[in-house]
């Protein structure tokens, strides 16, 4: 099982980049992930793997615990299938991507930048396996 992450545009913030960075070296010691980035909405499904699972991020999504975040991370490999997160640039995700997706996960119902949306994703991400594994990162309930 592996994480897909296709997200619109490019991390311009090197400081941002550097977080994510960061993150993702910590979570790879629990999962296999990838990033791709594409220029616009209208790509994003064409960069979505075959036979994956799409979570899309959208303000009208689910707002999840990290709890549950975790939780579904263990559902999720038990059931081998690849997931790929989908995250819009400034015009959000595109009604299709929307449509097609299996679920749709709100970070907040705040407005974030879609590079600090992608920095709150990977950082949720590690915190559900920490979570899961009963390491001392996550201190909440």
């Amino acid at each position: 099982m592996r994480y897909h992450v296709v997200a619109v545009g490019r991390m311009r913030d090197a400081a941002l980049r550097a977080v994510c960075d960061g993150y993702l070296e910590r979570l790879r010691r629990y999962t296999k992930v990838e990033e791709r980035e594409v220029k616009v909405e209208a790509r994003l499904l064409e960069a979505v793997p075959e036979g994956s699972r799409l979570v899309a991020l959208a303000e009208e999504g689910d707002q999840w615990t990290s709890a549950q975040l975790a939780d579904w991370t263990a559902r999720w490999e038990l059931e081998a299938r690849d997931v790929t997160f989908a995250l819009g640039g400034a015009d959000a995700l595109p009604a299709l991507v929307l449509r097609g997706a299996e679920r749709l996960w709100s970070l907040s119902r705040l407005t974030f930048p879609h590079e600090l949306a992608r920095v709150v994703l990977y950082e949720q991400l590690y915190r559900a396996y920490t979570i899961r594994r009963g390491e001392p990162y996550h201190r909440g309930p």
